[in-house]
């Protein structure tokens, strides 16, 4: 049994495996991680920025909102719900870079979409309740597998091993009737070889934002064989939701006397639409071989599979029978144009490939390859369901299909040059090629593009005792999405490239640690939006020279005594574009009007993000955590104009831990969360969009308003 555990978890690609002795600290987080996942992640000597989320950490946080909550203490984040309690729809911002430009993977394996490039966590409830460790890499960071990260990398892992069968029973009530009820059994190592686990989840919310209302139901299912030298896992989890939709945000005028209104339905005369929801499903399945040849030579594969199909639906007012290929009805002499009717835009897509790598580690050197390689077919395709003045036939009124290959690979070398001085180098090269035939707008235009990509990325690591310093230089590149491309053939945006310089320091002892790291993030070409209508009269983004994020991020946690311990975060920090061009519709003269700004503000790029965590356990069996949030004012677009921001807020929270004694469990926790204690009013995302007319500037804000203060209670007993 421990033979077996240790050939299958201490297996790491990391130096400090093969050369203990010149390295004091172990990297406990790498040690525990397993194999499919060690190869993109950053290990203790690696000159990189991180953040590693254990699984108890995340326990602890862990209420049945979306996963983007899970890491909002981590450094430099700043998260967002449309429904504004963190159910259903979410988002997360890493630095002032959204999710389209977070590189995700589960067990190693990619989850952005190929085409928006963005992650819904909605797709997946309750997904951290079979998560066991989480590495946060800011910046470019090291090589992984699918979309580039230009702002930040996210790896998630659910393959450890749990040696001990388990039965755990997880149930949560909280505001705005909020259910969370999950149960979770494992088999623990069955005769040394064979595992099993197996999760239920069911989560639903009225939501903060009216009629925003969530049903999500998840499961997941691991079974492993293993033996000495290898290790066979097999995982298929699914995630369905059912989400009204809440993502039109709320007016700035209803905001101040109506903060919880819903536009969506509401074209549907005397009430809301009672179906405007979100409709998804998504399959995955995941194959992991792992084997060990030699005490230096190991190797892992996956292949994968993920299945998504779903539609969003929608009442529309006045709609022209000709916008949707439908012929005129004619009632005798009259013919009809127009008619109200209720639509649904589909989603029908698989996701699939393979991903390898192969370390040698001997001595002082460290060596790892690995490859991925992925197809993307996705169908978009739209109904008309039903129709008041008559719908004529059933058949899709656009069908457009996309289809996307992606192959990187990867060469990583760690080495020790000198006592206490560690190199690497990581060399990956990426090719993709990207087609769409038409869009639901412009179903004429088709796209056919390939790219081709080199990342490399060096740095230097000095570790002595308690310390460690680093530097390095990473380079990203990134293809544009699928939104970018729907303007003309002679107007397709170029890819963009990013920088990234880093230097930092730690210091870590059993009472006292911290840590401090200084970042420039140079973008070439970064697509923004900047009002510019396309051809088929939507706004998309379009290309920047020069752009750039620099700052600072310091973490520090001290036990100030036997019972209270302190952790925090602040991240400094400048985003500026250099030379940016606005576009306004100028519905007086017709067109658009164009006004030249210099160095202002990144979109939704605070200068101050901070973070706290007051950890108290006064008495046996009680504990307390008094988490703290400040964010900064941001700007809803790259003006730097007073009148479309988001105003700074600051939150804090209190939970309670409460173990109860009993003789019939291993544990039993009673816990009360209560979220924003002080009832404050803010938001965290919004959009903005301005105009001429009637010789006068008109500016309309729109925001994603979060609840005041709420609660969850939730019991947790593990047998």
């Amino acid at each position: 049994m421990k033979r077996i555990a240790i050939s299958m978890y201490l297996l790491a690609p990391a130096i400090y495996l093969s050369a203990q002795e010149e390295i004091p600290i172990k990297d406990s987080f790498l040690l525990l991680s397993p194999v499919e996942v060690r190869s993109i992640r950053a290990g203790i000597i690696a000159p990189f920025t991180k953040t590693n989320l254990t699984k108890e950490e995340i326990e602890k946080v862990n209420f049945g909102q979306d996963l983007p909550f899970i890491l909002n203490q981590t450094p430099g984040v700043v998260v967002n719900s449309d429904a504004g309690n963190g159910v259903g729809y979410t988002g997360i911002r890493i630095r002032g870079s959204d999710a389209t430009r977070i590189n995700v993977t589960l067990n190693g394996i990619p989850y952005n979409d190929a085409e928006s490039q963005g992650t819904f966590f909605v797709d997946l409830p309750d997904f951290s309740s079979s998560v066991n460790t989480i590495q946060v890499q800011r910046g470019v960071g090291t090589s992984s597998n699918g979309a580039s990260a230009f702002g930040a990398s996210i790896n998630i892992s659910t393959n450890e091993v749990n040696k001990i069968p388990y039965a755990s029973f997880n149930n949560s009530y909280g505001s705005f009737n909020t259910w969370k009820n999950t149960l979770k059994a494992g088999t623990g190592l069955l005769g040394d070889h064979f595992t099993a686990d197996l999760r239920l989840s069911r989560i639903s919310s009225d939501g903060y934002i009216d009629r925003a209302k969530s049903s999500l139901h998840s499961f997941y299912f691991s079974t492993a064989y293993l033996n000495e030298k290898s290790t066979f896992r097999f995982n298929v989890f699914s995630g369905k939701e059912k989400t009204y939709q809440a993502w039109n945000g709320v007016s700035e005028s209803d905001v101040k006397t109506n903060r919880r209104i819903n536009y969506a339905g509401m074209e549907k005369p005397d009430e809301p639409y009672e179906n405007e929801t979100d409709n998804y499903t998504q399959d995955h399945y995941q194959f992991f071989i792992d084997h060990k040849f030699t005490p230096e030579i190991q190797f892992n594969t996956a292949f994968f599979l993920t299945h998504g199909n779903g539609y969003y639906e929608q009442y529309k007012e006045g709609e022209d029978y000709a916008d949707y290929n439908l012929p005129y009805p004619v009632y005798g002499s009259t013919t009809i144009t127009s008619t109200d009717l209720v639509r649904q835009l589909w989603l029908n897509n698989y996701y699939y490939g393979n991903i390898f790598s192969a370390q040698y580690t001997k001595k002082r050197t460290t060596v790892t390859v690995g490859s991925s390689i992925t197809k993307y077919d996705g169908e978009h395709f739209g109904k008309v369901i039903w129709a008041e003045n008559g719908l004529p036939n059933f058949d899709n009124y656009y069908d457009n299909n996309a289809f996307k290959n992606d192959f990187s690979f990867y060469n990583k070398w760690q080495q020790q040059v000198a006592d206490k001085w560690y190199s690497f180098v990581d060399l990956q090269y990426r090719s993709v090629r990207y087609a769409i035939d038409g869009f639901r707008d412009n179903p004429g235009l088709s796209v056919d593009n390939r790219y081709s990509f080199f990342n490399p990325k060096a740095g230097i690591t000095y570790l002595n005792k308690d310390w460690k310093a680093y530097a390095s230089y990473s380079a990203g590149s990134k293809e544009p999405n699928r939104e970018d491309f729907e303007s003309s053939t002679d107007g397709q945006p170029d890819p963009e490239k990013l920088h990234d310089f880093e230097i930092g320091a730690e210091k870590k002892t059993k009472q006292f640690s911290y840590g401090i790291t200084a970042y420039y993030m140079l973008y070439k070409n970064q697509l923004v939006l900047t009002g510019k209508i396309n051809d088929v009269g939507a706004y998309t983004r379009t290309n920047i020279d020069d752009s750039y994020r620099t700052g600072i991020e310091m973490t520090v946690e001290t036990k100030l005594s036997p019972w209270m311990n302190l952790q925090a975060n602040l991240a400094l920090s400048r985003n500026k574009v250099k030379n940016f061009t606005e576009f306004l519709d100028d519905y007086d003269a017709g067109g658009q009007k164009s006004y030249q700004y210099s160095l202002t503000d990144i979109a939704y790029s605070p200068s101050i993000v901070g973070g706290a965590n007051l950890q108290l356990k006064p008495v046996d069996r009680l504990a307390m955590n008094l988490t703290s949030k400040y964010v900064g004012k941001q700007y809803l677009d790259n003006t730097q104009n007073e009148n479309r921001k988001l105003n700074a807020f600051y939150t804090q929270d209190v939970s309670l831990f409460y173990s109860l004694n009993n003789q019939w469990s291993k544990n039993a926790t009673l816990v009360l969360q209560v979220n924003n204690i002080f009832d404050k009013k803010y938001e965290p995302n919004g959009y903005t969009y301005s105009y001429i007319y009637g010789g006068e500037l008109t500016t309309e804000n729109f925001y994603f308003p979060m609840a005041g203060t709420n609660f969850m209670l939730a019991l947790n007993i593990t047998l």
